[in-house]
């Protein structure tokens, strides 16, 4: 029986000197931090069996995906299954004092944190992107592939895969700037899943 992994990477850091929630507002691009993230996780796989490459349509996941694609001689396909969540707070301040979900206003789209109900619900984030991992692991069966996606859905995959309850305490999340979660398959049974941090260090 054959092994084939998948490696969800979760984008490199993005240039938001304004610090918005900006989820899928195009026109967010990697810092220059954000860049050199990429540029050593890509390195990591030097080497490797890689014969599947994709990213999210948001241009930091396309702008991460561009040295994976000069390492492993790739072009970047789009999964819109990567996608970042949906969030209906999309462009405001959320963290801090300077947070604008103090304001009363935005307090009904609160009413059920573990859906959430601000947003896309963790469900349908988990379902669409388990559905793009199973197709990608079909298409590069025997072999490795890479995605490039966004915190809140590799999160999603992660919970789904350990038996976890998708509704979680976001402080808690193990899923760094450019980190990689990599799922080994024994034909379609998942046998392991290993997280690492090749960019830790930047």
């Amino acid at each position: 029986m054959s092994t084939t992994i998948v490696h969800l990477v979760r984008h490199g850091e993005v240039h938001n000197p304004t610090r918005i929630l900006y989820g899928r507002i195009p026109g967010y691009h990697l810092s220059a931090r954000g860049r050199s993230q990429a540029a050593r996780t890509a390195k990591a796989f030097s080497g490797h069996d890689v014969t599947y490459l994709a990213a999210s349509p948001l241009e930091r996941a396309q702008e991460t995906a561009q040295p994976f694609s000069e390492v492993t001689g790739l072009d970047i396909n789009t999964e819109q299954g990567l996608l970042e969540a949906g969030n209906r707070y999309e462009g405001l301040h959320v963290k801090g004092w300077r947070s604008q979900l103090w304001n009363p206003l935005r307090w009904p789209l609160m009413i059920n944190p573990t859906l959430p109900s601000w947003g896309e619900y963790y469900v349908d984030i988990a379902e669409r992107m388990m559905e793009t991992i199973e197709e990608v692991r079909s298409r590069a069966e025997g072999h490795e592939a890479i995605l490039i996606s966004h915190q809140l859905p590799i999160v999603c995959v992660q919970r789904t895969v350990r038996g976890q309850s998708l509704a979680h305490n976001p402080a808690a999340r193990q899923c760094d700037l450019a980190s990689v979660t990599s799922l080994v398959f024994e034909g379609r049974n998942l046998i392991d899943v290993v997280y690492t941090e090749p960019a830790q260090e930047i």
